[in-house]
């Protein structure tokens, strides 16, 4: 049996149906690298998106700057609007004090996710958003059923809001999102976000002999973009 090509290069993208019949959803994105192709198949698909930012958990504020305007870049590049929410750090580190030291996939993710995803569907409520959709199960280091638990009970709040919980992994998709990532140039972060996460893959890389992260520096293809030339 022939091995199916999910490349850009060979990929015919098959007709993508949203839920009912819905045209209008929001997308939460949690960064431009884990954002393109799923941006480039609901444009495909014809569907009118819009990107909602809400990521509290990156840290520090340079980190969360530079992942935002890739975002943006991208999102412009595509015509797709995008909504850049507030940066309510103090409240992220609130909600997840006393789990500082769980490990990845554990509570803390659970309340990352949780906070994210109801400030997501609360948006989509007031602004007549009828689905929502998220990027953050699409990297092999999250747990997708655990992100679908907590989106479940974000839109669970409202009559008029539901959880879109299409697997984006499938079909060659977590391929597509390295490729088009390294097409676009995206910025490579080594870390999930949170201050905690960067803390743990250093500790992990200094155990086994690797560089820690060194961040701001590290883009596909070798582009080179600095800190300082990212807007405050």
């Amino acid at each position: 049996m022939s091995k199916v090509d999910y490349s850009l290069a060979g990929y015919k993208r098959p007709q993508l149906d949203a839920p009912n019949g819905e045209k209008k959803l929001l997308l939460h994105s949690c960064c431009a690298s884990c954002a393109g192709d799923i941006m480039e198949a609901l444009v495909a698909a014809n569907l009118d998106v819009t990107i909602f930012f809400y990521n509290p958990n990156i840290h520090p504020r340079d980190e969360y700057e530079l992942r935002k305007e890739e975002n943006i870049r991208f999102a412009k590049k595509l015509g797709i609007p995008f909504v850049d929410a507030d940066y309510d750090t103090d409240n992220w580190f609130a909600k997840t004090k006393g789990q500082e030291h769980e490990p990845e996939r554990g509570e803390r993710c659970t309340t990352c996710f949780d906070m994210r995803l109801e400030r997501s569907a609360l948006y989509a409520h007031e602004n007549g958003f009828p689905l929502l959709t998220s990027t953050l199960g699409v990297s092999r280091w999250k747990d997708m059923n655990q992100v679908n638990k907590c989106a479940s009970r974000a839109v669970n709040t409202y009559d008029d809001v539901a959880y879109w919980d299409f697997n984006w992994r499938k079909s060659g998709g977590s391929q597509r999102m390295l490729e088009v990532a390294k097409r676009e140039e995206f910025y490579q972060q080594g870390y999930c976000g949170c201050v905690y996460s960067l803390r743990d893959v250093n500790s992990w890389h200094e155990k086994n002999g690797r560089e820690k992260i060194v961040r701001g520096v590290k883009f596909y293809k070798d582009a080179k973009l600095k800190l300082d030339n990212i807007s405050k």
